[in-house]
């Protein structure tokens, strides 16, 4: 490394952020770019590892030791040279990943570990704003065709990939944007959408064909799907929400957490949302049912949209303030989790299940109590009943599975014990030709994982095609 002493000079630096005065006031980004010196000095503190865990750490396995150490030399092109040789969206991830890297760091063994995190962002957004960033056109064509169901990071991450090594590929998404989750699931605070644009056009230039408002598995048959093209991959993610099964739920004011997000998103973006079906939070007592990032972006949302008070439940049990010994170095550590959204108010709750809604016709009140868990469930406290006023109660308790329905029916895929669509080492489905990224063969997951799956998934796409890969 250019400074093998760094790591005991320099603390870590978090990402400086906005007032939440001041942010929780509109929808732009909540963190603010750091300073060159600054980068420099947490790009020296990488320790020149043996072996670095961070790269395993990461399901792209970046090269994070080498983009560190140019960081610190000042050598930014060739920085985002080794960040873009295995990620093609760093500056998505570098916003929204939880960074797996960080809990694997070395140097977190007994210290701070590094800030990898914040230098992949400012990597990122530096390359984009001086044009390290270019289309990079294939050598020559291979007069093979790919159809891409789905512009999620998965499904962008193989288009990109399958379009460099010459093959001529159809992005096919349903909403009339493109990004999947990453335009309508995540909050403009977290990621403006801005940046998922000027990728796309980057695409574009590299050949990508798009086409929105396109109902495959309706209007668009599966089948003529494998008609038209020489291989088809399903990137569809994992869109059926999980539902809270408990008198009450049907009462006006208990919405999925997706459908409000999805709505403030269109809002932030110029749309018009009707005001017959809107879910807003402003004025209301918000409840939101689940504790992972979905959750917490529905905080910063009812925040920013005036909610008179916002609390969340989390059926688990609140973890410890330090990495449990349960998962100990490199494991991603059991610990508690505190977000931007966390921070500009509201109540959190933890160990504590919803028996029933209650309300004349709309929602009015939660009758909940405490759980323990104990043998592999969750069993009542007797006598910790209790019940909260709820205007909105908004359900963020995962995904359960890819929609079924439409092409996934229509195509004839297996699918595993769990509901997803079941590939091989390929990334193949159960049919010829037919191949399957990111959420809808994983599971609900993260960003980075569905950004490695696309990866991976191309280059399957590609042995299929030409006998072999050199992705």
């Amino acid at each position: 490394m250019g400074k093998v002493t760094g790591f005991l000079e320099f603390e870590r630096t978090d990402p400086s952020k906005r007032a939440v005065t001041e942010r929780v006031r509109d929808y732009r980004e909540f963190e603010l770019p750091i300073v060159q010196e600054t980068l420099a000095q947490q790009g020296a503190r990488c320790m020149d590892c043996g072996i670095p865990f961070c790269n395993t750490g990461c399901p792209l396995g970046n090269l994070i030791p080498d983009w560190n150490d140019h960081v610190y030399k000042g050598l930014h092109e060739l920085a985002s040279h080794s960040l873009h040789s295995t990620n093609n969206f760093p500056e998505i991830t570098g916003r929204v990943c939880p960074a797996p890297c960080e809990a694997a760091c070395v140097l977190g063994i007994n210290d701070d570990p590094v800030s990898i995190k914040l230098i992949e962002r400012a990597i990122a957004d530096r390359a984009l704003e001086h044009g390290f960033v270019k289309p990079i056109l294939p050598k020559s064509r291979t007069g093979k065709t790919v159809a891409v169901v789905g512009s999620g990071p998965a499904g962008l991450a193989a288009a990109q990939q399958l379009a460099r090594v010459g093959h001529t590929v159809t992005v096919y998404e349903r909403d009339d944007r493109l990004g999947g989750l990453l335009t309508y699931g995540i909050p403009d605070f977290k990621l403006e959408k801005s940046i998922i644009t000027r990728r796309v056009e980057q695409m574009k230039a590299e050949g990508v064909v798009f086409q929105t408002s396109a109902d495959v598995g309706g209007r668009i048959t599966g089948q003529e799907l494998r008609a038209k093209h020489d291989a088809v991959l399903l990137a569809i993610g994992s869109r059926k929400p999980r539902d809270l099964g408990v008198p009450g739920r049907e009462l006006s004011g208990v919405h999925f957490a997706m459908d409000f997000l999805t709505q403030q998103n269109r809002r932030v973006a110029g749309e018009t949302v009707p005001d017959a079906g809107a879910i807003v939070a402003t004025g209301k007592h918000v409840v939101v049912i689940g504790g992972g990032d979905t959750g917490s972006d529905c905080i910063g949302t009812s925040h920013r949209q005036g909610a008179k008070s916002v609390t969340s439940f989390e059926i688990m049990p609140r973890p410890p303030e330090e990495r449990a010994s349960s998962t100990p170095w490199p494991q991603w550590p059991l610990m508690l989790r505190t977000s931007s959204s966390h921070e500009e108010g509201g109540n959190r709750d933890w160990s504590v299940s919803t028996e029933k809604i209650t309300g004349n016709g709309r929602v009015e009140e939660l009758h909940c109590v405490r759980v323990e868990f104990r043998g592999g469930r969750f069993e009542r406290v007797s006598g910790s009943e209790f019940v909260l006023p709820a205007d909105l109660v908004l359900l963020a308790m995962g995904f359960m599975h890819p929609e079924r329905e439409g092409v996934v029916e229509q195509l004839g895929v297996e699918l595993d014990q769990r509901g997803n669509v079941r590939i091989d080492g390929r990334c193949m489905a159960t049919v010829p030709g037919v191949f399957a990224a990111g959420d809808c063969q994983r599971g609900q997951s993260l960003v980075v994982w569905a950004i490695a799956d696309g990866r991976r998934a191309a280059r399957g796409v590609d042995q299929y095609l030409m006998g072999r890969s050199e992705l």
